[in-house]
């Protein structure tokens, strides 16, 4: 069982509250994201669940078993951090193993389980080798796997793959959100990487300076964005917004449309600017226009066949079906 419960938590650093009031519910083998940009405190909120940072007022509960002032070890949770923290001089086997044996684990059952892991992660083939002759993604397996030996109630990931370049990346993404499915254990995962929360979770939860804007599926985040911060953070590119007289026509403050919600053409369209910088990557290309009198610059998502270049007169319109509405203060109508 793993489910976590934050009722009412704070974090303060002497006079500098960085955690007001929270409340948060992870279900037992719900794999949840924290997701925000740099300062948000997703980093300080998963420390406060892993025991360590203290919490300056609230409760934090595991399994309904208040756990706020219980030591980290004894937590029954399990922390992969960014840097693998591998004792070069180890094997692959003990490495995964050191955490059995601090706790006096018996020896048939230590390897077991190590051989479970190396399974289940792929590793048997590199269970002899040291860290120094294994590449990062391949390191940042035997991080997970010295976690999954404790058969722990939760995993907390704190961006586990910022080490990583860009392939390894995906490829890693691709691996712990199969081990979620396989294992059905609750993991908490922290990353800026809102991509990496799109593809992973079952529930983003996105912060902005200590505070939850928004919490939910990824579908839902996407589709139904609660304010501007979270439509304009959740999507790759990001949503447009627009706010003056256009916005006035749907009796909001601001309106936003997605880049893959506008369609482009050379002649017509509601809306005409200028080409910018076009990104193409093969299958979509991504076009950054200007003068349109809406936006300083509107993204727009097209198919990798659209051909237009810098400087070039585009024409867009937009699905009337899917613009999103918001009022002066910033949330949904």
């Amino acid at each position: 069982m793993g489910r976590i419960t934050l009722d009412k938590v704070t974090k303060s650093f002497g006079d500098v509250n960085v955690i007001p009031p929270l409340d948060l519910t992870i279900e037992d083998g719900e794999f949840a994201v924290f997701v925000g940009p740099s300062g948000c405190g997703k980093s300080t909120l998963l420390r406060l669940i892993a025991g360590l940072e203290d919490v300056t007022s609230g409760e934090i509960r595991i399994d309904g078993t208040v756990a706020t002032d219980t030591p980290p070890a004894k937590r029954g949770l399990a922390m992969v951090f960014q840097s693998y923290a591998l004792y070069p001089h180890m094997s692959v086997r003990k490495n995964i193993a050191f955490p059995l044996r601090m706790a006096k684990m018996d020896q048939a059952e230590i390897d077991r389980r190590v051989n479970a892991a190396a399974e289940v992660l792929n590793l048997k083939d590199y269970i002899d080798r040291r860290p120094g002759q294994l590449s990062g993604g391949q390191r940042q397996r035997v991080a997970i796997g010295r976690a999954i030996v404790r058969e722990p109630a939760a995993f907390l990931f704190d961006e586990p793959l910022s080490n990583l370049d860009a392939a390894l990346r995906v490829g890693m993404r691709l691996e712990i959100s199969e081990l979620h499915k396989r294992l059905a254990t609750t993991m908490i995962y922290v990353t800026h990487d809102q991509v990496e929360a799109m593809t992973m979770a079952d529930k983003i939860v996105v912060l902005r300076a200590g505070v939850i804007e928004q919490v939910g599926s990824p579908l839902e985040l996407y589709k139904a964005p609660r304010n501007t911060f979270v439509a304009g953070f959740i999507g790759s590119p990001k949503m447009n917004l627009i706010e003056g007289a256009e916005a006035q026509k749907h009796d909001a403050h601001t309106i936003g449309i997605r880049p893959e919600h506008i369609e482009v053409s050379d002649s017509g369209g509601v809306w005409t600017g200028t080409v910018g910088v076009s990104e193409h990557l093969g299958s979509d290309t991504f076009f950054h226009i200007h003068d349109t009198g809406l936006a300083e610059t509107i993204t727009v998502r097209a198919g990798g066949e659209v051909g237009f270049k810098h400087g070039d007169t585009i024409h867009l319109t937009p699905r009337e079906d899917v613009i999103h509405r918001f009022g002066a203060d910033g949330l949904r109508l």
